[in-house]
């Protein structure tokens, strides 16, 4: 089954790019603010840790990762939630919410003045963090029209990947040069361009009418649902157990000066652009095949990863391709979260960033795990690898679940338009 949501928005092709373009820029912002804390963590844990990082730098960077914590779990926690109760609201009036949203809980996160403060604005910040993605991606896929969705939904997420190549290291040098909270501050300033981008370039669309919070939680009884959230969670998650530790494993097993490391994040980061935006058109093809396929790969570029980290090149290109397979998955995820939510369509949109974050903190957790129990920092990635095959073995049985559902819908008539077929 196919749900294009609401149909097509005719547009000229310049409004459609600029509206699209505004959806991105939003993403765009959410990559920076997700993602810059990483590069400016000692300098934010001196200023809002002086005594611990005086004592002990270690343990104040350490805490002050919290804070990245912080945001990954108002992920989790938003995307449901706002995806749900807000399902009826005109989309456009949503996004304008929940960008401004942003741009307050970033603003509040530069200007706070302790640590604690700072850390219950990283969590409320990243409550629309899910939600956006999710309804952007139903906007863009209703512009493009149908059979486009995987496009649309790899176009929101392109600020993403986009902000990987370039935003987040301009955005961290920034605050290198002039401190974590101008970083901030600059990462506020590009949510508020993206209100007026969307104010003035996105038409607007109607909220679903029948739409119900007990309809959008309807999707966590259907047991497709969890087979998505758990192959975006645990399968994505290899890709996190790696880029975590990207930077040791370039310093300590590479040999690259630490000036290097910001190359390796901007070849991963172009990795995952052309693999998104490649995927998201493959996802248009087949979501079933995309989605194998690409787990395949990935497992291939781990592997390839680990065995040639020892060299510069080895280093550059697999950073490059884990990159690209990973990001593959992203649209690809999406889409099949929502075609088996069915009628949930908003929550299902937003659950993807739920399970992906999910990924986040699994990956780095275990990531972490075998780097001190003593493994070195190739273990991650092998580590990676087995996340990888578990989501393999977990889209395989989802698949094969449909198939299954199929046939006995094909033996007894009256199932089929209760279990329809969900992709070829």
């Amino acid at each position: 089954m196919t749900l294009e949501p609401h149909g097509p928005t005719t547009l000229s092709p310049a409004r459609l790019r600029l509206a699209l373009l505004a959806l991105a820029l939003g993403g765009f912002g959410i990559g920076a603010t997700e993602f810059v804390a990483m590069g400016l963590l000692p300098g934010i844990a001196v200023d809002l840790l002086p005594q611990l990082a005086a004592s002990s730098p270690d343990e104040a960077n350490a805490q002050a990762g919290w804070l990245i914590s912080a945001y990954a779990l108002g992920v989790v926690v938003g995307a449901p939630t706002i995806a749900a109760v807000a399902a009826k609201w005109p989309r456009k009036r949503l996004l304008l919410v929940l960008v401004a949203w942003f741009a307050l809980g970033t603003l509040a996160s530069a200007l706070l003045p302790s640590f604690g403060l700072v850390l219950v604005a990283r969590f409320v910040a990243a409550l629309p963090h899910g939600a956006y993605f999710g309804i952007a991606s139903l906007v863009a896929a209703s512009l493009m029209g149908p059979g486009k969705r995987g496009r649309g939904v790899a176009l929101v997420l392109s600020g993403l990947t986009i902000a990987n190549v370039v935003g987040v290291p301009s955005i961290t040098w920034l605050g290198q040069a002039a401190g974590w909270r101008t970083a901030y501050l600059a990462v506020a300033a590009i949510f508020a361009l993206t209100v007026i981008a969307i104010a003035v370039a996105v038409p607007w669309q109607p909220g679903d009418p029948t739409a119900s919070v007990r309809r959008e939680l309807g999707a966590f009884r259907r047991g497709q649902v969890w087979f998505a959230i758990g192959i975006g969670a645990i399968g994505f998650g290899g890709f996190f157990a790696m880029y975590s530790y990207i930077a040791p494993l370039a310093t300590e097993v590479t040999g690259l000066d630490a000036s290097l490391v910001p190359l390796v994040l901007v070849a991963t980061g172009l990795g995952m652009t052309v693999g998104n935006l490649v995927g998201g058109r493959l996802a248009d093809w087949s979501v079933r095949r995309t989605m194998l396929l690409a787990f395949l790969a990935l497992a291939a570029s781990l592997a390839l990863l680990g065995l040639a980290a020892g060299h510069p090149a080895g280093l550059f290109a697999g950073a490059f391709l884990v990159g690209a397979t990973a990001a593959a998955l992203s649209p690809t995820i999406q889409t099949r979260l929502m075609d088996v939510a069915r009628d949930s369509q908003s929550i299902a949109a937003a659950l993807n960033h739920s399970a992906l974050n999910i990924g986040n903190s699994l990956g780095a957790l275990l990531g972490g795990a075998v780097i001190a129990a003593g493994l070195g920092y190739l273990a991650p990635i092998w580590v990676g690898l087995a996340l990888t095959a578990a989501g393999i073995l977990l889209a395989f049985t989802s698949f094969a679940v449909d198939r299954a559902r199929a046939r006995r819908g094909a033996a007894v008539p009256w199932l089929t338009g209760a279990t329809p077929a969900v992709d070829g």
